[in-house]
């Protein structure tokens, strides 16, 4: 499991190619040549750059459903909808197909934002729109998901 640290920001040329900072391709180098799984956020519109290892934990899990159960069977299709394999160029880009640049609403001016062991990457706009959206709010959620009795992490 790659715990990834950080938030970059960069840009997407004319065909969607994002060069990774060095920081991050640092932190990703054990793993660069494995490839990566680029899909949709469920949650925002972003994208979310899974390391081959990673998408192929979470999708053990999601096989384990039941594919004759209504829910189960279109949960598979939202989830893996507009999944693409993806890898680092010779130069250290990744490519974002159309679709997925359109999905997120990515033109210029991009954030890698790493989540524990995947990383987003949003429009720079959109990115900051997230953030501001629920600034308000953040400690009652950190209590809320984190602050259980049975959470005894130490996590301040």
């Amino acid at each position: 499991m790659i715990n990834l640290i950080g938030t970059y920001e960069g840009k997407a040329d004319a065909k969607g190619r994002l060069l990774l900072s060095a920081a991050l391709k640092k932190q990703l180098s054990p793993i660069l040549q494995e490839g990566f799984v680029l899909k949709r956020s469920l949650f925002q519109p972003c994208l979310e750059l899974y390391p081959m290892d990673e998408w192929n934990i979470l999708m053990a899990e999601v096989n384990k459903l039941n594919r004759f159960v209504k829910k189960n069977n279109d949960f598979i299709r939202r989830f893996t909808a507009g999944v693409k394999i993806v890898e680092l160029d010779a130069s250290g880009r990744l490519l974002v197909p159309k679709d997925l640049q359109v999905f997120a609403g990515i033109s210029k001016n991009i954030v890698l934002s790493s989540a524990v062991n995947i990383i987003e990457i949003w429009d720079k706009d959109r990115y900051e729109l997230a953030i501001d959206d629920g600034s308000g709010d953040t400690a009652d959620l950190a209590e809320e998901v984190m602050g259980n009795a049975n959470n005894n992490n130490g996590i301040s």
